[in-house]
């Protein structure tokens, strides 16, 4: 008998090339598109509709997915979500940005949205596995391990980090031992509607339109000043969430008598003070830490131990590997880097590798340097 497979299918080229390798490998594939937010949520803090003209990005991703089913003659199935993705996703990215924090909504909606609530609707179709269209790959002899994407342009193990080998013990991930070029090459060939479709950037709720003006309608800003670390007030921001640690764009810093036409930089946060903080250089020595401590920390495998292991670690996506060692503290786990880091940011997560595997990560809480901590 063939085996079932429920695929998420986004619209996008990786899950339609999913699809499409899927049934060439024999199985009964059924899509399942995810609808997770509702353009009626797009509106201002009164109530009042931000996207009266816009056509629902979520409703042409569908549209493409339909299409793709359609050429492949699969079954598309359409499925919401909405009101488990405002409370396990959406209400953390608020949450994290009321903390001055800078969240990492894909991961959450890995965690709670895709390895779970689609998890346990799939069952009605009681299949034999479930599919995703992540650059990833699961490795099942014996212990299961999730292992890289062999893209390591596109890999996506970071965003998978917080799953468990019961969330991942019968996923599939059928383009993960491809690169990118190879998935649209076998898109075109095979006439795959979507091959030339452009990949999604940002968050999936925001779509293409502003980010800031995006948060202005669910968090009030408040202005406030910018200052270097040595108290010299440079400018005025809009609000802290609309900054994160080490960016440049959008400080709209002038000349200053006192400082060269060095670029600004974001060096620091305080709530309290509702002061932003900013210093010049790209390697601004306020921009690099030695130490974080994790909050959330999960691992793929329940036996690893973290604790005492010299490893790899990410902090932000499609960064490079950095030697650290993995401390338990008084107040938490704490990772130490081998060699200094720059812009580790509080809400961004921690990825752990030994080498091709992905262990885990947790999420950043509090930034050191040489054991003072940071104003992050």
């Amino acid at each position: 008998m063939k085996k079932t497979v429920v695929l998420g299918m986004s619209g996008g080229v990786d899950s339609s090339v999913a699809a499409h390798l899927l049934k060439k490998q024999g199985y009964t594939v059924i899509g399942l598109f995810m609808r997770n937010w509702d353009s009626a949520a797009n509106q201002d803090l009164r109530g009042n509709p931000t996207l009266q003209d816009d056509t629902c990005p979520q409703e042409l991703d569908y549209q493409d997915a339909l299409k793709v089913a359609n050429h492949l003659g699969i079954r598309l199935e359409r499925v919401d979500f909405i009101e488990e993705y405002w409370r396990d996703v959406f209400e953390y990215f608020l949450d994290e940005y009321r903390k001055g924090r800078t969240p990492n909504p894909d991961i959450m909606c890995n965690k709670y949205i895709k390895f779970d609530a689609f998890k346990k609707h799939a069952e009605m179709f009681n299949p034999d596995y479930i599919a995703m269209g992540h650059f990833a790959r699961v490795k099942r002899n014996g212990e299961l391990k999730l292992l890289r994407g062999v893209d390591p342009n596109k890999d996506q193990t970071y965003f998978l980090s917080q799953l468990t080998e019961d969330q991942l013990s019968n996923a599939l991930f059928p383009v993960g031992e491809l690169t990118k070029e190879e998935v649209r090459d076998i898109a075109e060939k095979t006439g795959i509607p979507t091959a030339e479709k452009k990949d999604s950037t940002g968050i999936c709720f925001i779509g293409e339109r502003h980010f800031d003006e995006f948060l202005r309608n669910y968090l009030p800003a408040k202005e406030g000043d910018i200052k270097t670390l040595s108290g010299d007030i440079i400018g005025k921001h809009v609000g802290l969430m609309h900054y994160t640690i080490g960016q440049r764009k959008g400080l709209g810093i002038g000349g200053h008598k006192k400082y060269d036409n060095k670029p600004w930089f974001v060096v620091g946060k305080d709530l309290v003070t509702n002061t932003l903080y900013a210093g010049q250089g790209y390697h601004h020595e306020a921009l690099y830490a030695t130490e974080c401590l994790l909050e959330d920390v999960s691992t793929v495998n329940k036996s690893t131990n973290l604790e005492g292991k010299h490893i790899t670690a990410k902090f932000r996506y499609r960064q490079k590997d950095h030697a650290v060692t993995i401390k338990r503290e008084s107040d938490g786990l704490h990772v130490h880097f081998d060699d200094p880091v720059r812009a580790v940011t509080p809400g961004q997560a921690c990825v752990f590798y030994d080498g091709e595997v992905c262990l885990g990560g947790g999420t950043i809480n509090t930034v050191y340097k040489d054991g003072k901590k940071l104003p992050y």
